[in-house]
């Protein structure tokens, strides 16, 4: 058992502490933010198992990123990303009648039996008028504690359910005419340190992976204030059919190291998702956190030996 301990901090965070090292794994904040970033809840900071932050927030280029969070950057119209707003033919624009939000509700469930930890979460979406777009269930959970290895693992559920009488279109940047900038869904900004970082796929590696499908990909950078590494492995669930094999809509991924640090396994990046009135998406993804630099078989042999 690793007597994982939860802090309830009721209208602000959900805090996750490993007692051995004392390290706080997460705050999951979920108190209400500034309108114009679309608030909603998010993890900041997030650690390794020896303390070092691998989360950003609010950076002076963004100032509605915040650490781990799901996103809509557009979403029938509306922006639940936050900032300014993308238009094709004339980029960016400041358009607060745009911007939306995700509100906290409820708490199903915050509890740890000493091995893992559950946050389950009621949440409503909203575009800027405030009227029900969206129920989400949300389910945090943090898991396979293992000093020997220097990595923990956080999986995340979120199953989002239509409330209009009309479809809800999931789309980004790019299918609204931005070349490369598809990101939209479960969004991690990384920390300054980490600008440059190495990106890892299962059979390539780099930049060059934006746009594209892989069932895992991985981000390892280096620390400021500090010596050494930490890598993030951000992994589909097999449910989540991130090829469409299946029919379903699939995922590519949003990744880069320049000018900034970020990673989203998006869900809408080159094609709008249309949900239908009624119906939900659901889709669950892992992230490792580890303290190192793991190369390509070190991240195949993990996954290989922790199944979903």
């Amino acid at each position: 058992m690793t007597g994982l301990r939860v802090v309830h901090a009721y209208g602000d965070r959900v805090t996750v502490t490993e007692p051995v090292t004392g390290v706080e794994l997460l705050a999951y904040v979920y108190r209400p933010g500034a309108a114009w970033k679309a608030p909603k809840p998010y993890v900041h900071p997030l650690r390794t198992l020896a303390g070092n932050v691998v989360t950003d927030y609010r950076p002076n280029d963004h100032r509605w990123h915040k650490g781990l969070s799901l996103t809509a950057s557009h979403l029938s119209g509306a922006n639940l990303w936050g900032g300014n707003s993308y238009v094709h033919g004339r980029g960016y624009l400041e358009l607060p009648e745009r911007v939306g939000s995700m509100v906290h509700v409820a708490f199903d469930e915050v509890a740890s039996d000493g091995d893992r930890v559950v946050i389950a979460e009621r949440l409503t979406w909203h575009p800027h008028s405030g009227e029900l777009w969206a129920d989400e269930r949300r389910r945090v959970e943090v898991h396979d504690i293992e000093p020997e290895s220097g990595s923990w693992a956080l999986t995340w559920t979120s199953a989002v359910t239509n409330r209009r009488d009309e479809p809800l279109r999931f789309g980004s940047p790019t299918t609204a005419g931005r070349e490369g900038a598809g990101y939209t869904g479960l969004f991690w900004r990384g920390p300054r340190g980490f600008q440059g970082g190495r990106i890892i796929a299962p059979d390539a590696e780099g930049p060059g992976l934006m746009g594209e499908q892989a069932p895992w990909l991985a981000y390892s950078g280096e620390h400021d204030g500090t010596d050494g590494h930490a890598t993030l492995v951000f992994a589909h669930a097999p449910e989540n059919d991130h090829s469409g094999d299946r029919g379903t809509h699939p995922a590519h991924w949003f990744v880069r190291n320049e000018p900034f640090a970020g990673v989203a396994p998006s869900w809408a990046f080159h094609d709008e998702l249309e949900l239908a009135p009624g119906a939900t998406l659901t889709r669950r993804y892992r992230v490792v956190v580890a303290d190192g630099a793991w190369e390509r078989q070190e991240i195949a042999k993990y996954l290989e030996t922790h199944p979903w």
